[in-house]
């Protein structure tokens, strides 16, 4: 069984669980590895000064016992500052880049705390016009698509890939999140037919971009974890893609809550491997304290 997971949301955003709670949770299942990956974006940002601190006590806690990294899902559109304050960075596209969700790139959620803010960052607080996510509710994916798109959806993807392919550019993460996430919502509303070029060519672009950065993308349970889809992100066709391209994944299960912190792994392993994926990767702590990545066989796990 994987025992280790780098998408982890808690109270300190999100999440149901707090930051204890899923330890607690990680030690019973007997993980190795926990990584906590609070969200900073433009609808969803924590107070960094108290998630260091709690994070910090959790690694101090569990010294030994469990290897605690303490990460961040920071949004393509949002202030790349947040990535240099943790140990590790999750690049995800929530929001596209269109006209409300520009000029984040200097936010500043915060007031105070030593290297949050730097000159000419923005205060969210004097925004007007709200953000617009793919993954927020339907009723907003179908804002974006007749805001912006006069309601086509396929254009929408693309502009949504389009913002993809910059995200390491932009944030320079340590792994890719959720790659296809404007789909979301497409097996109830089905405003997106998954396998036409119209939808699928942007989004290989985007990922041919990224596996030539050598990122690697992680195979997301989150969305099956809640009952919101039957395939992970990236769905079997998009990491056959990624597995021929030579990319590299991790497995993560976008656990808002403890008891789903190992979440559908099983089935995400056997889809991997079916995929022609052999082995996985997992992020730790080296001696020196340096977070470096290694590899696990599937076929042990």
């Amino acid at each position: 069984m994987l025992r280790a997971n780098f998408h982890t949301h808690t109270t300190l955003c999100d999440g149901s669980s707090t930051p204890e709670d899923m330890a607690q949770r990680a030690a019973s299942l007997g993980f190795t590895q926990l990584g906590f990956s609070g969200h900073m974006d433009p609808d969803n940002h924590m107070d960094m000064d108290l998630y260091r601190n709690r994070i910090h006590a959790l690694q101090e806690q569990y010294r030994g016992k469990i290897d605690i990294l303490m990460g961040v899902e920071l949004d393509t559109v949002y202030n790349p500052v947040y990535a240099r304050q943790v140990e590790y960075t999750i690049g995800s596209t929530h929001f596209p880049d269109v006209a409300c969700n520009r000029g984040y790139e200097g936010a500043c959620p915060q007031r105070s705390g030593e290297g949050v803010c730097e000159p000419g960052d923005i205060q969210e607080q004097s925004r007007k016009e709200r953000p617009l996510s793919v993954d927020a509710s339907p009723e907003d994916l179908q804002l974006l698509a007749d805001r912006y798109f006069s309601g086509d959806y396929y254009q929408l993807a693309r502009c949504y890939y389009e913002t993809e392919a910059q995200v390491y550019d932009r944030l320079h993460c340590t792994f890719i999140g959720h790659f296809d996430l404007i789909t979301k919502f497409n097996d109830q509303m089905h405003v997106l037919d998954e396998t036409d070029p119209r939808y699928t060519g942007s989004a290989l672009e985007a990922m041919a971009c990224l596996v030539e950065e050598g990122v690697p993308f992680e195979i997301n349970c989150g969305a099956v974890n809640r009952g919101l889809k039957k395939e992970f992100y990236p769905n079997s066709f998009f990491l056959r893609a990624l597995h021929d391209m030579g990319g590299e994944i991790l497995i993560n299960s976008d656990a808002h809550q403890a008891e789903l912190l190992n979440g559908a792994f099983d089935k995400a392993v056997k889809q991997a491997m079916a995929c022609g994926f052999t082995h996985t990767n997992i992020l730790v702590h080296g001696e020196n304290g340096a977070v470096s990545w290694r590899s696990l066989p599937l076929d042990t796990l």
